[in-house]
C-alpha cells in the first residue's frame, strides 16, 4: 500500500468512528444516544488509537493536515510530500462523512434540527467569538502537536505509540474541546463539511462556510507554532521557520481580534435597530 492510500484509510477511519459517535450520540432514534462528553471524547482518542494502529508503519499515520505541515516545518517530512498527503486527508474524510451517513441513513429524516445534524460532521463554537475561537483551535493544535513530539522523542513508548496518541486525544478533548469542539485537524473539520454540503441529508440547512476557515487557519498555525516550539526550546535549534510561524500567528490573531470585534459589533447595531 502506498503512503497516499494509507493516508486515505487512515483518515477515513477515523472519521467512521469519531463521526460516528457524533451520530450516535446526537440522532434520534439511536441507542446511543445522548452519552455524554467524556463518551464523545473517549470515542475519538479511540479513533485515532485505531487510524494510528491501521496505517501507522504505511504512512506515519499523520491524519492531520495540520501534523503534516507541522512536521515538514520540524524538518521531518519533505515539503514535497505535503500537498499528496493533504489531499489523502481530506479525501478518506470525505469518504469517511459519507460511510456515516449512510450507515444512519433513517436517522437523519427523524431528527429535525439543522445544526444536530451539521454537528455530526464539522465542529462549532459554544460561544461564537472570532479570535478566542481562533486561539483554541491554535492551541489545541498547539498542544498535540508538541504532545506527539513528546511522545516521538521517548524510547520506551515504542509499540504503545497509538494508545499515546489516543489519549492525548482524549485530554485535549476533555480539558479544551468544550469551546470550539477541538477540530485541531483541518481534513475532520473540511472533509466532513464539505461532504454535509453535497449529500442529500434530509433538512440538513447550511454548511456554516462563514466559520469554516477558523479550524482550518488555526490548527495549521497553531500546529507549527508547536513545531517550532519544540525545536527551539526542547532541541535548542533556531529554525528558519521560527519567525515567520509566529508572525503569521500574531497577523492572524490580530486581524480575528479586530474584524470580530468589528463584527461583533455589527451585529448588536442591527439588532437594537
Amino acid at each position: 500500500m502506498s503512503p497516499f492510500l494509507g493516508e486515505v484509510i487512515g483518515t477515513m477511519i477515523l472519521i467512521v468512528f469519531g463521526a460516528g459517535i457524533g451520530a450516535g450520540s446526537s440522532l434520534k432514534g439511536s441507542y446511543s444516544n445522548n452519552p455524554g462528553w467524556i463518551v464523545i471524547t473517549l470515542a475519538w482518542g479511540l479513533a485515532v488509537t485505531m487510524a494510528v494502529f491501521a496505517v501507522g508503519s504505511i504512512s506515519g499515520a499523520h491524519l492531520n493536515p495540520a501534523v503534516t505541515v507541522a512536521l515538514a516545518v520540524n524538518g521531518s517530512f519533505p515539503w514535497a510530500d505535503v500537498p499528496s498527503y493533504i489531499i489523502a486527508q481530506l479525501l478518506g474524510a470525505i469518504i469517511g462523512a459519507t460511510l456515516v451517513f449512510l450507515h444512519y441513513f433513517p436517522h437523519w429524516k427523524g431528527t429535525e434540527d439543522p445544526g444536530t445534524k451539521l454537528g455530526v460532521f464539522a465542529t462549532g463554537p459554544a460561544i461564537p467569538h472570532t479570535f478566542s475561537n481562533v486561539f483554541s483551535e491554535m492551541f489545541g493544535t498547539f498542544i498535540l502537536v508538541l504532545g506527539l513530539l513528546f511522545i516521538g522523542a521517548n524510547n520506551f513508548t515504542e509499540g504503545l505509540n497509538p494508545i499515546a496518541v489516543g489519549l492525548l486525544i482524549v485530554v485535549i478533548g476533555m480539558s479544551l474541546g468544550g469551546t470550539t469542539g477541538y477540530a485541531i485537524n483541518p481534513a475532520r473539520d473540511l472533509g466532513p463539511r464539505i461532504a454535509h454540503f453535497l449529500l442529500p441529508i434530509p433538512g440538513k440547512g447550511g454548511s456554516n462556510w462563514a466559520y469554516s476557515w477558523i479550524p482550518v487557519v488555526g490548527p495549521i498555525l497553531g500546529g507549527a507554532l508547536g513545531a517550532v516550539f519544540y525545536k527551539t526550546v526542547f532541541l535548542g535549534e533556531a529554525g528558519s521557520y521560527t519567525w515567520p510561524v509566529v508572525g503569521a500567528s500574531i497577523v492572524v490573531l490580530s486581524l480575528s481580534y479586530v474584524f470580530g470585534k468589528k463584527q461583533s459589533s455589527n451585529t448588536t447595531a442591527s439588532q437594537a435597530a
